[in-house]
């Protein structure tokens, strides 16, 4: 079950501003969804082979080759925020 600090936490690092019927509802989702997972990994999958979803296909690499890129200030001109010439974003791990 997903409990109420946790659901702060979710909200917070997808950016989300919820109602408290659309938190209840998102948690009900959410705790649906884990539900599940942890059915499907009761499942005995032993003697199954590995999921190969294109058999006999091979990835097509390319060589790396550089490139011009964009200038600073033509990377940066719509960034909602940029710091000393980077992008700014708001922190995703630790203590904000």
């Amino acid at each position: 079950m997903i409990d109420d600090r946790v659901m702060a936490r979710i909200e917070q690092l997808a950016g989300l501003e919820l109602s408290p019927e659309e938190r209840e509802a998102l948690k009900a989702d959410l705790t649906r969804i884990l539900d599940y997972f942890q059915k499907l990994s009761e499942l005995d999958t032993q003697g199954v082979p590995p999921f190969e979803p294109l058999p006999g296909q091979v990835n097509a690499w390319r060589e790396d080759e550089p490139a011009e890129s964009l200038a600073q200030g033509e990377s940066l001109a719509n960034a909602p925020e940029q710091e000393a010439g980077y992008f700014k974003v708001p922190r995703v791990f630790g203590e904000p």
